[in-house]
């Protein structure tokens, strides 16, 4: 498909590394005018040197008012990425009111947040958009000392639906991708133990883990007019996982 995102605005969170990091230089490839968010300046400051036209901004998506003052200070933005999350691992008996603080302040009230302010802009200009939250297979099928992620993911789903249900007559699609494991730098470290990584990879027909360009693909994809009547979507990409 020929996508080509000349003259729109987009941002995505959690843009210093993983994912997040190469989606800007695939959009910014695609004509995109991108908006990288980051609380890590030094990854920005990386990203820049690859890219200088990204537009970088360093801000703690755990601060509330922090977060909006900076997102309205880069507006108007007509596409949205909601890729920041963070991850920590225990055993429900042993998971701590920090731990889930932590997960659903960044994972999901930082999307209600960020979402909050571009989306109201959206609507205030009368423009159509597309929305797009990174979500995980961890919100489908339960996975051993993941009760806490878990249920942040699940939470990303169901704001997904309800964001898709409410914007939808202004002409806002929203969705969700839901990635096995990616081999990011950091999947590569946290799935490197074969033991663990074969119990995984056992459960996913394809045999293997998703690639990060894989992943990319398909936000890409939700982000451009080419899906335009998908909406309300929590999109695996997993091999197979969720199918077995």
């Amino acid at each position: 498909m020929d996508i080509n995102f000349q003259g729109k605005r987009i941002l995505v969170t959690g843009a210093g590394q993983g994912i997040g990091k190469e989606l800007v230089l695939r959009l910014s490839k695609y004509n995109a005018e991108v908006i990288a968010l980051s609380k890590t300046r030094e990854n920005l400051n990386k990203l820049l040197v690859e890219d200088p036209k990204i537009i970088t901004v360093c801000v703690d998506l755990k601060d509330w008012n922090a977060t909006r003052k900076s997102i309205e200070n880069v507006l108007p933005i007509d596409l949205l990425v909601n890729n920041a999350g963070v991850a920590r691992l225990s055993p429900f008996l042993d998971a701590t009111p920090e731990e889930f603080d932590l997960l659903f302040n960044v994972n999901v009230k930082a999307i209600m947040n960020v979402s909050q302010v571009v989306a109201k802009n959206m609507i205030k200009r009368n423009v159509a958009g597309s929305i797009v939250n990174i979500s995980s297979q961890a919100s489908k099928a339960a996975l051993k000392d993941h009760a806490v992620y878990c249920s942040s993911k699940g939470a990303v789903d169901m704001l997904t639906k309800t964001m898709a249900l409410e914007l939808g007559p202004h002409n806002i699609r929203v969705n969700a991708v839901n990635p096995t494991v990616v081999l990011t730098e950091m999947g590569k470290l946290g799935w490197s133990d074969k033991d663990k990584a074969s119990s995984m990879l056992s459960k996913i027909p394809l045999g293997r883990f998703a690639e990060t360009d894989e992943v990319v693909d398909a936000i890409v994809y939700l982000l451009s007019d080419r899906s335009s009547m998908i909406n309300g979507v929590t999109l695996p990409i997993d091999g197979g996982f969720l199918a077995t």
